[in-house]
């Protein structure tokens, strides 16, 4: 028991150096002043951001690349709602990440008082748990329920609201106990039984996606896949959780999937699910597995038994987190019959979709991606947001170990970039880049500045249509030739980086672009390399001029 009067806002720092906090994000407000104070000798950096929707992305990359909560601090109102596209991100992409609200006085309440927001009603479809503390002497036991929250189960956001006058009083509070021991449970038996599942399966699948992951696991994961002599193919945005590299990885079921990958899907007979929700973009909007009537038999390995026949109703489910029956299940020894022939062509399919497809235009990015690929060294930290130009990544880039793809499942425009700040500030030994396009850079573009003060040195690549990509091709598709809202009109996005203190260069000629990319790597400082690319491109296999409109 702590018998010194702390105000609430040096209670609330306490907490989270006992719980190994290094860092938050946040952009300041006058409704969490004492917490502002609490942090100002604690140790803990806090990264002042420019707009709350870029402080909580950054938040969220953190506890994706930690497993541990991210947080943040934002204020109230205009603060809060600016940081929910961050919480969206952390609920669809089952991230742990904590978010504190600087609240009105609670004295107020009620009274619609400047910048009132009900956060219950406002966070309550988003979060996992939403709560605001009435009393300062509570808050040790509202942030330890919050971070265990925020891991337990399926990961995911918590949100505290924090009124000011419970942040500004002074108590005696006690400290938070220990942390949690919890003791795993055995998962040796069970493991077995899910191989003899398995050995029964003449053409199986593995698919590996959702929280949890390390580089444990992926390697778990290959001597699982080669003793069992199944392929594994990645969720969403999940192509790190296995090298890419190895024989028994047949690819990733991602929005342009490789079709050939989605026809062999569709022959499968036994689908083992670990960790993935599996959700629409992994199944093309369902119709890959029907859930009403799926055409294999599925065995759903997931953390939250909730989870489990929510869409897809298992023959069999197994509540854990995908680390530890992995774990399990490489200790398993081979069992069934030689698929090695299915195995193969798998593997076969994936490395035909390698080859690129030309695009038009003097900067093709089937070859700026691959030369990305091939020299990038293999720790190299790769971030984006969302739009078609994220299709050549998926495609041609082949992650080759845990812990170097940053990106939303959510599909949230503009996480890429605060992602790669966040990064470098985790991994300053490390080449982070960010790829993004003119639209989705310019939503958090700001963000330099924070990258600037705070030392972080992403390369950002710029793929620049001067469109709105993505919507245009659908637009397109649904309405050909009537074009409407999808034009963009962009800035010298290397003149801009360099006024804000970085590397500004712009690449006309892909044949131009190791070098440029040699000269950013030497500055040191934030850069942006911004691509000119030939608007025709639509996707790798799309053209606009191929289109009833084009």
């Amino acid at each position: 028991m702590t018998k010194t009067l702390r105000h609430g806002g040096q209670i609330l720092v306490d907490q989270l150096v006992r719980l190994g906090v290094r860092r938050v994000f946040s952009v300041p407000g006058e409704s969490f002043l004492a917490a502002l104070d609490g942090l100002h000798d604690s140790g803990i950096q806090n990264v002042v951001c420019r707009q709350e929707g870029g402080a909580a992305m950054m938040a969220e990359a953190m506890g994706k690349m930690t497993r541990t909560p991210g947080v943040a601090f934002v204020t109230r109102g205009p603060g809060a709602t600016n940081a929910s596209a961050g919480v969206h991100v952390a609920r669809q992409d089952s991230t742990p990440m904590v978010l504190f609200v600087g609240q009105i006085a609670s004295t107020d309440r009620d009274r619609e008082a400047f910048q009132e927001v009900d956060y219950r009603a406002m966070f309550g479809p988003l979060a996992k748990w939403v709560a605001e503390v009435d009393r300062t002497e509570r808050l040790p036991e509202y942030i330890g329920r919050a971070f265990s929250v925020a891991c337990s189960g399926r990961p995911g956001p918590v949100v505290l609201s924090l009124p000011e006058d419970v942040l500004s009083a002074r108590v005696a509070a006690a400290d938070l106990s220990p942390p949690l021991m919890e003791l795993a449970p055995g998962l040796s038996g069970v493991a077995a039984d899910v191989c003899e599942w398995l050995a029964e399966a003449e053409r199986p699948m593995v698919l590996v996606g959702g929280p949890h992951w390390s580089a444990e696991a992926a390697a778990d994961l290959t001597a699982f896949a080669e003793a069992q002599g199944v392929p594994v193919v990645a969720g969403f945005r999940r192509q790190h959780y296995v090298d890419n590299r190895h024989p028994h990885y047949a690819g990733d079921l991602n929005v342009g999937v490789n079709p050939a990958l989605a026809a062999r899907m569709g022959e499968v007979d036994r689908l083992l699910v670990l960790g993935s929700r599996l959700g629409d973009i992994e199944t093309k909007g369902y119709p890959l597995i029907d859930p009403a009537a799926p055409h294999c038999r599925i065995l759903h390995v997931h953390p939250d038994p909730d989870e489990q026949g929510r869409v897809y109703r298992p023959e069999l489910a197994v509540t854990a987190d995908a680390v530890l029956m992995v774990r399990a299940l490489a200790q398993v020894p081979g069992m069934g019959p030689d698929r090695g022939d299915w195995v193969r062509a798998a593997r076969a399919d994936y490395e035909t979709w390698l080859e690129p497809a030309e695009s038009p235009g003097a900067v093709k990015l089937e070859r700026v991606i691959g030369w990305l690929s091939d020299t990038l060294p293999e720790d190299a930290i790769v971030t984006n947001g969302a739009g078609n130009y994220a299709a050549w990544l998926h495609r041609y880039f082949v992650f080759k170990r845990f812990g170097t793809q940053i990106a939303p499942t959510s599909g949230s425009m503009g996480y890429g970039f605060p992602a790669a700040v966040s990064a470098c500030l985790e991994h300053p030994g490390r080449r982070v880049v960010c790829l993004a396009g003119d639209g989705c850079f310019q939503m958090t573009l700001n963000e330099m500045s924070t990258a600037v003060q705070h030392g972080a040195a992403p390369i950002v690549v710029v793929v620049n249509n001067g469109r709105y990509g993505t919507i245009r091709m659908h637009q397109e598709r649904s309405y050909p030739g009537r074009v409407s809202g999808t034009d963009l009109a962009n800035p010298d996005f290397a003149a801009l980086a360099r006024a804000y203190g970085g590397f500004g260069a712009v690449v006309t000629d892909d044949a131009d672009f190791p070098a440029v990319f040699a000269e950013a790597e030497a500055s040191g400082r934030l850069a942006v390399i911004e691509l000119r690319v030939d608007p025709d491109a639509l996707s790798p296999s799309m053209r606009l001029s191929a289109m009833a409109g084009g």
